[in-house]
């Protein structure tokens, strides 16, 4: 249950936030108490945007994966797509620039090859597994080795650059924003509140929540399972799409290492923000409070010498195994 009853003085019942709306709230709040007694510049400007920015990419796969999880699938394939689809971005663009030039318009012609791609890898494994039944884990964790080689390929095991003054003409779309916010961030927040009107207020999201929850109920509901659980695949690949266009500009390359631990750090923030693991509830405002609490602890660990950050990996490892037996410990309880 998220909320418990109490009787007040007035013998009126109050209702109280149960600590899996508080509790990664109230982390939130003690990590940045502890960055800014940690580091001076921890609450600066910069280092606020710079956070937010490099959490976009994340955050904005996240919620994806929010629906993917909340209708019981999982996607292990997220960080070898998205180097996939910058490797290819990467190569069209390059390829297009003899005969389009610099500008905008070859600019749009690597977003739409984002996003096509994307969503055709999402429709992929939704297609592998909803219609042929082959296991989640099974087909994200095949697709996982089947992008990352396939990059690695395009790369001939090095680095895909982009052309050096597209790289510099494509640059402001990570670096610049309005009124001092930053694209990516701007995308993101675009992203999180459609994603919570989609999750909370729709039709699709009580959809997603009732086959999660138990898949054959859900069909005798008159939900259409499989074609609930493809969308949210197919939507997990456009998401994919759009954070790989915000990241391109940002490195201008692609190799066999981008999106390394993507998949793992956007199922801990999808977990941290009390999203189920098995399915059957979900919500978004939840991931986004994961994702922050995984970028300051990425940002503390820069900051100081106490933890390497190196150990970021295992230290998200290790929420997402608390994450979930505290799961399990609310359900038996």
């Amino acid at each position: 249950m998220s909320t418990v009853n109490e009787t007040t003085g007035g013998g009126k019942l109050s209702r109280l936030p149960s600590m899996t709306v508080l509790g990664p709230i109230l982390a939130l709040v003690l990590l940045v108490i502890a960055g800014a007694l940690i580091n001076a510049n921890f609450l600066s400007a910069g280092n606020i945007t710079n956070v937010l920015a490099r959490s976009a990419f994340i955050g904005i796969i996240a919620v994806g994966m929010t629906f993917v999880i909340t209708a019981g699938g999982l996607d292990l394939s997220v960080g070898s797509m998205a180097a996939f689809i910058a490797g290819l971005m990467i190569l069209v663009m390059n390829a297009a620039l003899p005969s389009m030039g610099i500008g905008i318009p070859i600019v749009l012609l690597g977003m739409v090859v984002a996003i096509i791609a994307g969503i055709l890898a999402g429709l992929l494994n939704g297609f592998m597994i909803t219609t042929l039944r082959i296991e989640a884990f099974i087909v994200t964790l095949g697709t996982m080795g089947i992008y990352r080689s396939l990059v690695t390929w395009l790369a001939n095991g090095g680095t895909l650059s982009l052309d050096f003054e597209l790289r510099t003409f494509y640059r402001p779309v990570y670096f610049d924003g309005i009124f001092g916010i930053a694209w990516p961030i701007i995308v993101f927040a675009i992203v999180v509140i459609l994603g919570e009107i989609l999750m909370s207020r729709t039709v699709f999201g009580r959809h997603c929540a009732a086959t999660g929850s138990n898949e054959d109920v859900a069909h005798y509901s008159n939900v259409n399972v499989r074609r609930t659980r493809l969308f949210t695949y197919a939507m997990l690949g456009l998401l994919v799409g759009v954070a790989t266009i915000m990241y391109v500009p940002r490195l201008g390359s692609a190799s066999s290492s981008t999106g390394v631990l993507w998949e793992l750090e956007a199922i801990a923030a999808v977990i941290i923000g009390g999203t189920v693991l098995k399915g059957g509830f979900g919500r978004v405002w939840g991931t986004v409070l994961g994702v922050l609490i995984l970028g300051l602890i990425e940002n503390i660990l820069n900051l100081t010498d106490f933890v390497s950050p190196y150990l970021n990996g295992a230290i998200q490892g290790v929420i997402i195994i608390l994450a979930v037996i505290l799961q399990r410990e609310r359900k038996a309880s």
